[in-house]
């Protein structure tokens, strides 16, 4: 760490200083907790390596709150330069022209050395433009995995599920074993409908998921998704399942041990080691066998890191400063390390698995394999929707009716389709 840290600041001295005042660079994310710590430590050592910019870091709230406070900010005139967006919020971001400074032309016309090969294609495609030009600088990327107690699946005599079909299995043999459950989870529309589609090749949306054209209609009614969220209420009701909450709730049945098993973001992974109390390992998401012979690759989540327009030219030399600060290899493997986020450009990859810490810490490389499984197809580059933090809403209370036993899987999916194809009609009218 060390060693990083004077890489760090070895990097900083290269940005001269202006003799004046640091220039203030506000930054706002959605970072909380044991990251919102490891957040502030990058901006502090930013700060610590030059003293030409002044980076403030400001928490904002949860990702929703974080992103309507920014375009509230913006329309008020008093925009930070920098907003942390989550990748829901790619396709507002992008229809707002005059609001955003695209990272690709920031970084050139603020003379920073910027090379958008060296990112890890399977992160940059989310937040690229369709001549391949990156319009946000990826910060925090993820995907889902499986996190199990080594101890409980152990007592069960079984090891973690590689398919669904396991899961029945191994979820009964647990519940024989004393567990109050198998497997409860975060982000349920993340995870259950738009990874679960992308690890078996499975549309969401038309058009390549909104890649193709703001004209994309939804499409996660189909049999496969409907077979998946029919199962997940059986074992609901059963106890195999337990539905635990819409964001990362889930996270305090996996730390008492009341559940053995756990879908949630790699970058779960911090939080997991800091509060979990016992032994716990990290395998790839389950795939059905019985639909796909070899599963494809599952899709980030996350969020990237937007510049807005409004503010003054050396302010904005401040900001690529920044983000090339960030995209270093040494700050990027550090962060990759902490948190269990993707490393975002080959460099971080490269510089983590030669330290040896994938060796020394089995399970956290699962999330770059499973990233980079097979070739990208267009049901697996990612979601590029309009409006669709309300459609995950509209996602969320159609999955709580099958969970609640109110609704059947093919009507609840049916209902939340055609209600959210309502908002994306709405959207490219807005956008025309």
């Amino acid at each position: 760490m060390q060693k990083r840290k004077l890489s760090a600041l070895l990097l900083g001295a290269t940005i001269a200083s202006s003799g004046f005042a640091a220039t203030d660079i506000e930054w706002w994310h959605a970072m909380g907790g044991a990251l919102g710590e490891k957040v502030n430590s990058i901006v502090a050592d930013y700060n610590a390596s030059q003293d030409a910019y002044n980076v403030k870091a400001v928490y904002k709230g949860n990702y929703t709150e974080t992103m309507t406070s920014a375009i509230a900010a913006f329309r008020a005139k008093q925009q930070p330069e920098l907003v942390q967006v989550f990748e829901v919020g790619t396709a507002s971001m992008m229809a707002a022209e005059g609001a955003i400074y695209p990272v690709h032309q920031l970084m050139r016309d603020s003379g920073q050395a910027f090379d958008g090969d060296k990112y890890l294609s399977a992160v940059t495609g989310y937040y690229t433009d369709n001549d391949g030009q990156m319009l946000s600088m990826p910060f925090n990327s993820s995907t889902p995995v499986l996190y199990y107690n080594k101890a409980m699946l152990a007592k069960a005599g079984v090891t973690p599920p590689t398919t669904w079909e396991e899961m029945e299995t191994v979820g009964e043999k647990l519940l024989a074993s004393g567990a109050k459950c198998g497997f409860t989870t975060a982000w349920q529309s993340w995870v259950h409908l738009e990874n679960m589609s992308s690890r078996h090749n499975e549309p969401f949306a038309t058009k390549a998921n909104g890649f193709g054209g703001m004209d994309t209609r939804l499409a996660f009614n189909s049999p496969l998704q409907v077979k998946h969220i029919s199962k997940m209420g059986e074992w609901q009701k059963n106890g195999i399942f337990s539905y635990s909450g819409r964001r990362n709730d889930g996270s305090a049945k996996f730390y008492s041990q009341d559940c053995a098993m756990y879908t949630e973001s790699s970058a779960g992974y911090a939080g997991i080691t800091k509060n979990a109390k016992f032994d716990f390992g990290v395998v790839e998401l389950p795939y059905w066998a019985g639909e796909v012979k070899q599963p494809s690759n599952t899709i980030i989540g996350g969020a990237s890191l937007w510049v807005l327009k409004g503010h003054q030219t050396e302010e904005y030399r401040g900001v690529a400063s920044f983000l090339s600060y960030l995209s270093s290899a040494d700050v990027q493997a550090d962060w990759h390390q902490f948190s269990g986020y993707l490393p975002i450009t080959t460099a971080a990859y490269n510089l983590t698995k030669g330290e040896g810490f994938y060796a020394k810490n089995l399970g956290t490389e699962i999330a770059v394999q499973q990233m980079t499984t097979g070739t990208p197809s267009e049901n697996t580059k990612g979601l590029r929707l309009g409006n669709f933090i309300q459609i995950r809403g509209m996602i969320d209370e159609a999955l709580e009716s099958v969970w609640n036993g109110d609704a059947d899987a093919q009507s609840a999916l049916d209902n939340a389709v055609a209600r959210g194809n309502k908002l994306l009609s709405k959207f490219e009218k807005a956008n025309d």
